[in-house]
């Protein structure tokens, strides 16, 4: 599906700008429509077109599947040294290739910028005898299998920090018994019925759920306690486990030094933009701005980590 969300406006004029920069980003979103990688896609040329930061139009593709690595494949066949083609990308996608064994990788693209994190909860049901971490830990040593866990895909996020959780105790990841669901609503909706005992989702998700007494929140994955969350990170509890949902964008294979330039100025000026600042606040992500080299250095982290991660999980060899 191709949509255009806002039309070509003014014309930017910089030195060393080569014509090709003045036509419309064409920009895949590996995910559904409305999803978080559709937001990610989309948001930041709203932002960027608002304080005139790139004004000459934009292209949305939503190719979802296989933890993006179905879009991936496109936007790598399409785009060959297209230095006006972005992608969203972030963490499910990291593992994603992994899971699928996708030909094709984030080796492929040129990596621009992390732009955001979502902190992970760890929640429970409001009546449920888990009242903290040790509670938790305790139940999945008794008898892993019992404990019912829900999140988003398998290989994702969410799991991961369950396995690591898992790992932490001393426990075998490869046998948790996991649960995917496809929306934060469903995983919800089957806590508070008592289908899962345990249930992990991003705080942007999971927030207002337990603001509105759905959901009780004991832990969160990030390195220290999250305003507005009143429950300990998994660190502050004893386990070594921190982890993130973070979002960036890559560019197109073969993009040429001017092009990751422009891309890389376009971001930063948008990154400091009021317009931005409340985006972030709006959509309740956290600001992790990463670029350029330091970007592709934690890239790597990333994809040597949730290797492990996955392996321990017994979801890929």
């Amino acid at each position: 599906m191709i949509r255009t969300i806002f039309a070509a406006g003014v014309a930017v004029t910089l030195a060393g700008l080569t014509p090709a920069f003045a036509d419309p980003a064409v920009v895949m979103a590996p995910g559904g429509a409305g999803g978080g990688y559709d937001a990610m896609a989309r948001l930041p040329f709203d932002a960027m077109n608002k304080e005139g930061i790139f004004t000459d139009g934009a292209t949305f593709t939503n190719k979802g599947g296989a933890g993006g690595t179905i879009g991936l494949t496109e936007f790598v066949g399409a785009n060959q040294g297209n230095d006006n083609a972005v992608m969203a990308m972030g963490v499910i996608m990291v593992g994603g290739i992994l899971m699928n064994n996708s030909p094709v990788t984030l080796d492929d693209v040129t990596p621009l910028v992390r732009l955001t994190n979502d902190t992970g909860v760890v929640a429970v049901a409001t009546d449920s005898p888990i009242q903290n971490v040790a509670d938790l830990v305790a139940a999945m040593k008794a008898d892993l299998g019992a404990v019912a866990i829900g999140g988003g895909s398998a290989g994702g996020v969410d799991h991961i920090v369950m396995a690591l959780i898992a790992k932490e105790s001393g426990l075998d990841a490869a046998t948790l018994n996991y649960i995917p669901y496809d929306s934060g609503a469903e995983t919800v909706t089957a806590l508070g019925g008592g289908a899962l005992t345990v249930a992990v989702s991003g705080a942007s998700e999971f927030k207002p759920m337990a603001d509105a007494g759905r959901i009780r929140i004991i832990a969160v994955t990030s390195e220290g306690r999250v305003e507005g969350i009143d429950a300990p990170s998994l660190k502050e509890a004893g386990l070594n486990v921190v982890v993130g949902n973070w979002r960036g964008i890559v560019g197109a294979p073969g993009m040429s030094d001017a092009g990751k330039a422009m891309w890389l100025d376009r971001f930063a000026k948008m990154h400091e933009s009021a317009t931005w600042k409340e985006t972030l606040k709006t959509q309740g992500w956290e600001d992790a701005y990463l670029s350029g080299d330091e970007f592709v250095a934690f890239l790597n982290d990333e994809k040597t980590r949730i290797g492990e991660v996955l392996k321990d999980a017994g979801l890929v060899k």
